[in-house]
């Protein structure tokens, strides 16, 4: 795995050198430029993921340099980490108006600056990877987050959630009404995972109507049902009245024939650790594929959870 880049430029090398050696300690690769010129330079160059800027350098100062990068459509997603010193409130006000992402005031720790470095790439990766309608993080934070639970070998429980009939809601009413669907379901989601999760747990959108949840197994049970529950009952709501008191609505199905489609609900496919060892994000990928089949075709609207390992199979 390649190491993250980063460019630091300070007109004084003591600070680039303190600068140095604390990030390389910490497995990054640095480059460093004595002034903002040369700093703007590498960066077109070396295309790095964070950048340390001073906020007061010869030819070119930081906030310059910020302001130049946060209007290059290429290199706007950099986050930019400023320099200032202590207690000048200017230089601060300055670089956050320029675009930078965070700042530090010198003199600071080491331990600090590897803390705000860390940070702002952690939080630029989730802005760049959320999902533009929910907002919440996409493919790339899922299997991050899928990677760190195999790697710590601790008792994990994965929701796939998908929306029954989605297809034909977005028929009748129109892609508008079809985002409020799932942004909705996205609340509803969240807020199962605040009331009755954990303080660690994780949710993502794969895209479309899919979405993960990640959580603990002893929290999983009440966290799926709550969420089958809701589903059907929030999602209700954004039908017309003749729609919801007759409980289904009328379109063509695959084949171009009319057909009847009952309301929206949410299936929930549950992948856990618990009975067998998952050492690749992929097997819990396609097992989970394979369970929201299961319950596709079993009508919807229910909670199948993984059972191998035992002698039973999938069960609602």
């Amino acid at each position: 795995m390649s190491r993250q880049r980063v460019v630091i430029a300070d007109d004084d090398a003591d600070i680039r050198d303190i600068i140095r050696i604390t990030l390389e300690a910490e497995g990054f690769e640095v480059l460093e430029a004595p002034d903002g010129a040369v700093a703007l330079n590498l960066i077109h160059e070396k295309h790095p993921h964070v950048v340390v800027l001073d906020s007061r350098m010869p030819r070119m100062e930081g906030e310059e340099v910020c302001r130049i990068l946060k209007q290059n459509v290429l290199l706007r997603h950099v986050p930019v980490l400023l320099v200032t010193a202590k207690g000048d409130v200017a230089d601060k006000v300055k670089g956050l108006s320029a675009g930078a992402d965070d700042y530090i005031v010198k003199p600071f720790e080491p331990a600090e600056l590897v803390a705000r470095v860390r940070m702002i790439l952690r939080r630029t990766s989730e802005a760049l990877d959320a999902n533009p309608l929910t907002k919440l993080p996409g493919n790339v934070s899922i299997m991050e987050e899928f990677e760190r639970r195999i790697a710590r070998r601790t008792p994990m429980a994965v929701c796939y959630v998908d929306l029954d009939q989605f297809k034909a809601f977005n028929d009748a009413y129109g892609f508008e009404r079809g985002d409020k669907v799932i942004r909705r379901a996205g609340q509803i989601l969240l807020e199962a995972m605040r009331r009755l999760g954990n303080i660690g747990d994780f949710l993502g959108h794969v895209g479309g109507d899919d979405f993960v949840l990640v959580t603990t197994p002893d929290r999983v049970d009440a966290i799926a049902q709550e969420i089958v529950n809701e589903m059907k009952r929030q999602l209700a709501e954004l039908y017309d009245p003749k729609a919801r008191s007759q409980g289904y609505i009328e379109g063509k199905d695959r084949t171009g024939k009319l057909a009847r489609f009952n309301l929206l609900s949410a299936s929930v496919a549950v992948v856990t650790n618990t009975k067998r060892d998952i050492s690749h994000v992929a097997e819990i990928g396609q097992i989970g594929a394979e369970l929201k089949s299961w319950a596709k075709s079993h009508g919807g609207g229910i909670v199948v959870k993984d059972r191998r390992g035992e002698e039973s199979p999938p069960t609602a």
